[in-house]
């Protein structure tokens, strides 16, 4: 049995969900999330908490990953996800224009302009080196940042690049000088 896919979700207040064709939609404080709901697994509210069931052994598979996602949904309307980003690098920088665009200067020729999607918000720091993207949506939180990561990966040899906060870099030997 499922480790994960037994245990209970607590439902705050104020969070609803119905399902529907497959489709778990998760209503809260913040928003609405959908997560899929593969067939064969039912979810069931018994007292305050949210249970995720499965018909038989053939589901086993779907059984964990059905609740983490109904559980990223359920933590995102209340709460909502975060990501850190650090930008490491002289003259790198990052800056917001407006409310759905980023401005990268990140050692190329040209600045690099990283339009936002809908539900995703982002926070630059007075020293426009560190970012915070936040949003209700987990999966979309963390493909935002991975693309602002991609843009510049951290050099393995000056250690240089956009990453997460608290990434550990192994940092490469150069070559030895030439005699």
């Amino acid at each position: 049995m499922s480790r994960i896919g037994k245990k209970p979700i607590a439902l705050p207040a104020g969070v609803k969900y119905t399902v529907a064709d497959g489709v778990a939609t998760v209503e809260g404080p913040k928003g609405k999330v959908t997560a899929l709901i593969p067939a064969g697994i039912t979810l069931v509210t018994k007292d305050g908490q949210l249970l995720v069931e499965r018909e038989n052994d053939k589901q086993a598979a779907f059984h964990g990953l059905a609740r983490s996602l109904v559980f990223n949904a359920v933590t995102g309307v209340t709460t909502g996800w975060t990501k850190d980003i650090d930008i490491v690098g002289i003259g790198y920088r990052a800056e917001l224009k407006g409310k759905e665009m980023v401005v990268f200067t990140l050692g190329y020729s040209h600045p690099i302009e990283f339009p936002l999607p809908t539900g995703i918000d982002v926070t630059v720091d007075a020293k426009q080196t560190h970012l915070v993207v936040s949003g209700i949506d987990r999966q979309k939180v963390g493909q935002v940042a991975a693309d602002m990561r991609s843009l510049r990966k951290p050099d393995p040899y000056k250690n240089k690049g956009v990453r997460y906060t608290g990434e550990k870099l192994k940092k490469k030997v150069g070559k030895t000088g030439a005699k």
